[in-house]
């Protein structure tokens, strides 16, 4: 692709074409990337047990904190990359790289350095009893060894889309999956490594699609590469990359919070299945979050070039496209569920109580569903014009202002019931407050337009 064609088209061409053309390939990268999570928990549940998936369920606070880290160099880095591309700025947009690199090995390595020592401890903190603690351990530990390869494969795969290469983003991660559920099943059945296992699986397979990563960066004639002097890390850039990033890293670190007060209360109104049980329901709910993420991803370039290039016009069509969109998953999401809550649990496992405690958590929690999908494409719309400060409003009201006092609130009076009912209460109002908000940058939009005519 030529320097002028990617920021021409983003601000031209038909918006309906131009979601297509990056939301398909995203969709179908998380999709892929959240069939490859529930790979692993049918493997494990299948292969190893039920107490398997507590185990795994058990260690997703420490996931959330990598991805949290991740998300704040690999969101920030894209959306910057996409504004600055906006721009014409390609000196930029190279620094912006190597930058995203530098960042993503130095704190992947950190981040390592800081849990590995202390896992034991930290699995105990986030809800581990005496009976999951090894499962958690054996998946951890080998996926923190790992941390910096998915920190670079994820920064870089983002990076790959700003960059007007939807379809080599799409690639990356379904390569990444379909190695891994073969590696899973040899590891696991064939080896008998049990959920080790899987966790040397996800990490093979992430370094091998990291290789590709990097042959495809070091092409000197895509217009941003790997070159000398990149690497250095840059005061703009860096600040650029936290202050956009920071929303997506309050997102995944409250989520941490949330899934550890929620993992504790599972455990203590429902005992170590009921762990396990949420591991089953956020497995399905993530499924379908990650396809409007898909659609939120093709959303940031188009957003951000054009509210770039002042076409507020384009803006306002391209998100409310999303939010059509958006909204019918999550609605598909909802009927799924509502209508056939144990057909979905049974493919994660055989064990009679655990698919009724399964059935029931995803019946309560997909209540207001359809809501969601609406929450998600505004927050990812506000990240994407640089009103980061929204978007982490926007996620933080909605984990910590909301569900934190549910979840200890409901449970006293409707024990393992509460904890479900918290999850789609707080996702009732956070979309409420996310109308709000977009009402008021619309009204924004339209002082802007006018004194953009008039000036």
């Amino acid at each position: 692709m030529g320097k002028n064609s990617l920021p021409t088209s983003l601000g031209t061409e038909n918006i309906g074409a131009l979601l297509r053309q990056y939301a398909i390939p995203a969709i179908i990268a998380m999709t892929a990337s959240s069939l490859y999570n529930i790979a692993d928990s049918i493997f494990i549940g299948h292969g190893v047990g039920a107490m398997a998936i507590s185990g795994l369920a058990i260690t997703f606070p420490l996931m959330n904190l990598a991805s949290a880290f991740g998300a704040l160099v690999g969101v920030g880095g894209a959306t910057l990359l996409s504004i600055r591309l906006g721009q014409k700025d390609y000196d930029t947009a190279n620094n912006i790289l190597g930058n995203v690199v530098a960042l993503n090995t130095i704190i992947g390595i950190l981040f390592t350095t800081l849990t590995l020592p202390f896992l034991d401890s930290i699995l105990r903190f986030f809800g581990a009893s005496d009976e999951l603690l090894p499962h958690a351990r054996e998946y951890m530990a080998v996926i923190l060894l790992g941390n910096v390869v998915t920190h670079l494969y994820m920064g870089l795969n983002m990076l790959l889309r700003s960059s007007g290469n939807p379809g080599k983003s799409m690639f990356a991660t379904i390569c990444a999956v379909t190695i891994n559920i073969p590696l899973n099943a040899l590891f696991i059945f064939g080896f008998g490594w049990g959920i080790k296992g899987s966790a040397i699986a996800t990490v093979l397979s992430q370094v091998i699609v990291l290789c590709w990563q990097i042959k495809f960066f070091s092409n000197k004639n895509f217009f941003i590469h790997f070159t000398k002097g990149i690497y250095k890390l840059q005061k703009n850039i860096v600040k650029g990359i936290f202050s956009i990033g920071s929303a997506s890293f309050f997102m995944n670190a409250a989520a941490c919070l949330i899934v550890i007060l929620l993992n504790k209360g599972l455990q203590r109104y429902g005992g170590d299945l009921a762990v396990g049980a949420y591991g089953i329901v956020n497995r399905i709910a993530f499924l379908f979050v990650m396809i409007v993420m898909g659609f939120t991803q093709g959303l940031q370039p188009i957003a951000g070039y054009n509210f770039g290039a002042k076409q507020y016009d384009r803006v306002s069509k391209v998100l409310k496209l999303t939010i059509f969109w958006g909204t019918l998953v999550m609605c598909v999401g909802f009927v799924v569920v509502e209508l056939f809550p144990r057909t979905v649990t049974l493919i994660f496992t055989t064990d009679k109580d655990l698919i009724d405690l399964a059935a029931n958590g995803l019946r309560i929690t997909f209540l207001f569903f359809p809501v969601v999908g609406f929450q998600m494409v505004v927050s990812t719309f506000f990240q994407s014009i640089g009103e980061a400060g929204k978007a982490i409003f926007m996620s933080l009201s909605r984990q910590i202002i909301f569900l934190l006092p549910l979840l200890l609130i409901l449970p006293r009076s409707y024990g393992l019931n509460g904890i479900w009912c918290s999850l789609p209460i707080s996702d009732f109002i956070a979309s409420i407050t996310a109308a709000v908000l977009l009402y008021l940058q619309y009204q924004k939009f339209k002082t802007d337009t006018k004194t953009h005519d008039h000036g």
